[in-house]
């Protein structure tokens, strides 16, 4: 979950480090670093975001370097613990992403050799287990190394008097950027994006060595080509754009998104995914896994497959699909992921292939880990997602479910119609949700006093309940939970009252009656209850202490224009919190470690 940097070129390496971390602090931000190196290495760091770290840093000179910004695992945050970290002699500065889960054995197998440690992370054992074997070969002694190591990394290594990086994957993200006499190497793309826009993918178990003007890379002992990829995202696409936070901007650029998402499959020519394959081979039943926000996009897309297809569908937070849940052989699953490194997801998308099963993967980063691991690959076009919070990639996820279903629709001709004269109506409607700020704003000031908040929804309006709760909570700190409104009664019942609000999704369909009776189950414990209800609804009007109005739509489409509105509601409310939005506390934006 970390953000790891590296150049080597004919520049100064300072400042193409620090900015370059800057555009990396969605991946962790509770300490970092640089390390330069000329004849020696100089290391600067600590427990401060990147800009105050610039501020205070001396002038490091030299045209190699590598930088990290952190996200803690092993030791909390502090200076010593911040990367890179070095050998005992200096001479090796090492940053890295991901876990070392046999580093506590290998730590005190060298300190009985004499090695010095001087921080409580994971990483520290890599430099020095490098030190141990380095006799002048260092990719040599970086393999050598890493055949010690258990556990998951991208790692790169600098070495004093060395005009070379050496840089390994495994289960973590790394990228190198291809420039004209300089090269650099990133976790992700946004990185290096004010510098190029030609990037080659690293693969699991790949080892590179890396100049200014040649990039070599193995893969067990052997030498591997690794296809260039051309980045169609621009630099701008990766700021703020005028906007107060990323999350604001992202949350705008959605109705453009479900444009693009919908226009690069409508032109198609032919089918992006066969799914008539379903049919045929018999299959019965899809499985769908993801983790966090896109875990409740699987949600909705069980309710979107089972009415359009007909076929039914289990859902499955990865990280327990991969400890406890069981996969027949043969299995078809969809993986939803916004990076294409979450680790869980990665782990069960591998189960899946070992079972012999057959994986369809939603992603939104091109040759994305996961892009490599599954059959088949739908991209959505959500372009770079900086806030940690995640908003458009959710949306451009539904934006693909709903038109690969539909493709394959059993529904009849009038309502396959329709939905799809509603699919296009889509970014008007969204677009009414965004000029209804200012009820969204006044219901956020509202909500801000209080400490727990609920959200209730049913039918495929359930999953909406759940990522409006974690909205508010992971950029809010208000303590909310999502509920299926029909389970207020066996249990959250107790918690309602004057200090208990309640925000309900309320949707004009066979679930409408049932809502209208629980609102009126929760009014009479006390709880002040905001609505989300279709415009010009007396009845919830009446009820409601507040309502926030969102378009018509056909039912089906009714949680893109409700999760937006949340969205909404869950940053103003941040907002008059005074919380860091874009970079909440404890939180990464890529989840690369179990």
């Amino acid at each position: 979950m970390c953000g790891i940097i590296g150049y080597i070129g004919n520049k100064e390496a300072q400042s193409i480090l620090l900015s370059s971390l800057g555009r990396l602090e969605y991946r962790g931000y509770d300490s970092c670093g640089i390390a330069v190196a000329s004849s020696s290495i100089k290391v600067y760091k600590d427990a401060v975001r990147v800009e105050p770290l610039a501020k205070a840093m001396p002038q490091l000179s030299g045209t190699i370097g590598i930088g990290h910004t952190r996200w803690a695992t092993h030791g909390k945050p502090s200076q010593a613990n911040a990367h890179p970290h070095c050998d005992c002699q200096d001479k090796i500065a090492v940053v890295h992403n991901g876990i070392i889960s046999n580093f506590h054995l290998l730590k005190q197998k060298l300190i009985s050799e004499g090695h010095n440690f001087t921080s409580e992370t994971d990483t520290e054992v890599i430099p020095h287990l490098i030190e141990k074997y380095y006799d002048g070969d260092l990719e040599k002694a970086v393999e050598t190394a890493l055949h010690q190591v258990k556990g998951s990394y991208a790692i790169i290594v600098l070495a004093a008097d060395e005009t070379k990086l050496i840089v390994a994957k495994k289960d973590s993200p790394l990228i190198i950027g291809i420039g004209d006499r300089e090269n650099f190497i990133a976790s992700d793309v946004p990185a290096i994006l004010d510098y190029t826009n030609r990037v080659i993918y690293l693969e699991d178990g790949d080892i590179g060595v890396v100049t200014s003007d040649e990039i070599r890379i193995k893969k067990e002992g052997r030498e591997v080509d690794r296809k260039e990829h051309k980045i169609l995202w621009s630099v701008e696409d990766a700021q703020k754009a005028g906007y107060e936070h990323f999350m604001l901007k992202e949350i705008h650029e959605q109705p453009k998104v479900i444009r693009d998402t919908l226009g690069e499959y409508a032109q198609a020519t032919e089918p992006n995914v066969d799914l008539e394959r379903i049919r045929d081979a018999g299959i019965e039943s899809i499985l769908i896994l993801a983790c966090g926000t896109s875990y409740h996009a699987a949600l909705i897309g069980k309710y979107i497959v089972e009415e359009l297809l007909r076929i039914p569908v289990r859902v499955e937070i990865a990280s327990e699909l991969n400890y406890y849940g069981q996969i027949p052989a043969g299995t078809l699953a969809i993986a939803i992921t916004q990076s294409g490194e979450t680790a869980d997801i990665l782990r069960a998308m591998k189960r899946l292939k070992g079972v012999g099963g057959r994986v369809l993967a939603i992603i939104n980063v091109v040759g994305s880990s996961a892009s490599r691991i599954a059959d088949q690959t739908i991209y959505t076009r959500a372009g770079p997602e900086i806030s940690v919070a995640a908003t458009k990639s959710f949306i451009a996820q539904l934006m693909v479910l709903y038109w690969l279903m539909m493709s394959y629709s059993k529904v009849d001709a009038r309502r396959l119609a329709s939905m799809l004269l509603g699919l296009r109506e889509m970014p008007g409607k969204v677009q009414q949700v965004l000029d209804n700020e200012d009820k969204i704003l006044e219901c956020a000031r509202y909500l801000s006093a209080y400490e727990n908040v609920f959200f209730i929804g049913r039918g495929i309006n359930f999953p909406v309940a759940l990522e409006g709760a974690l909205k508010l909570k992971e950029i809010s700190y208000i303590h909310a939970e999502g509920y299926a409104a029909g389970e207020l009664k066996h249990g959250p019942f107790a918690l309602l009252g004057p200090d208990a609000p309640v925000i309900a999704i309320v949707t004009q369909d066979n679930t409408y009656e049932a809502m209208l009776a629980n609102i009126k189950e929760i009014k009479a414990r006390g709880s002040p209850l905001i609505a989300l209800a279709k415009e010009e609804d007396g009845t919830i009007e009446e009820l409601a202490d507040s309502v926030i109005t969102v378009p018509k739509v056909d039912a089906i489409f009714s949680p893109v224009v409700n999760t937006i509105a949340l969205q909404l509601l869950a940053y103003y409310t941040a907002k008059e919190r005074g919380c860091p939005i874009d970079f909440p506390r404890n939180l990464a934006k890529s989840v690369t470690v179990e």
